[in-house]
C-alpha cells in the first residue's frame, strides 16, 4: 500500500492505495472534486455532507445509465451474434448447394460426352454400311 495526498474541497487528505494506482486515485479525486465544485457553484453551499450526497447520487445515476447502456450493448451484441450465425449457416448451405450443383453438372457433361462418343461410333457404323451398300449397288449396276 502507498499513501497518496489528494485535495478535495480545498482540503488535503492522505489516502492509501495499491502501489502503481496513485495516478488513477488522483484522477478520480480530481473528477469527484470537479463534480462537487460544479454542484457547489450551481446550488450554493448547502453543506459539505448534502453536496457530497448529491454528488454521490449523480455518480450512481451516471453509473446506472452506463449499466443500462452496457446491457443494451450486450443484447445488441447477442442479436448480432445470432445474425452472424444465420449468415454463416446460409453461406455454408449456399456452398453445399453450389458444390452439389457443380457435381450434377459434371455428371451431365460426362453423360453428354459419352452419348456424343456413342453417337459418333453409331454414325461411323451407319456411314460405313451405307458406303458398303452404295459400293455393292454400284458394282452390281456396272
Amino acid at each position: 500500500m502507498v499513501n497518496v495526498n489528494v485535495r478535495f474541497n480545498s482540503r488535503d487528505y492522505l489516502l492509501a492505495c495499491e502501489d502503481g494506482q496513485e495516478k488513477e486515485l488522483e484522477k478520480l479525486t480530481t473528477e469527484l472534486n470537479n463534480k462537487f465544485g460544479k454542484l457547489k457553484a450551481d446550488l450554493g453551499n448547502l453543506g459539505e455532507g448534502k453536496l457530497l450526497l448529491i454528488t454521490a447520487i449523480q455518480l450512481v445515476d451516471e453509473m446506472s445509465a452506463m449499466k443500462g447502456s452496457m446491457q443494451k450493448f450486450k443484447e445488441h451484441n447477442k442479436e448480432l451474434e445470432i445474425k452472424f450465425k444465420e449468415i454463416k449457416d446460409l453461406s455454408v448451405q449456399y456452398k453445399d448447394d453450389r458444390d452439389r450443383e457443380v457435381r450434377n453438372l459434371n455428371e451431365e457433361l460426362a453423360n453428354l460426352k459419352a452419348m456424343i462418343t456413342q453417337s459418333e461410333s453409331s454414325y461411323n457404323e451407319v456411314l460405313t454400311k451405307v458406303n458398303s451398300s452404295i459400293d455393292n449397288f454400284l458394282s452390281k449396276a456396272i
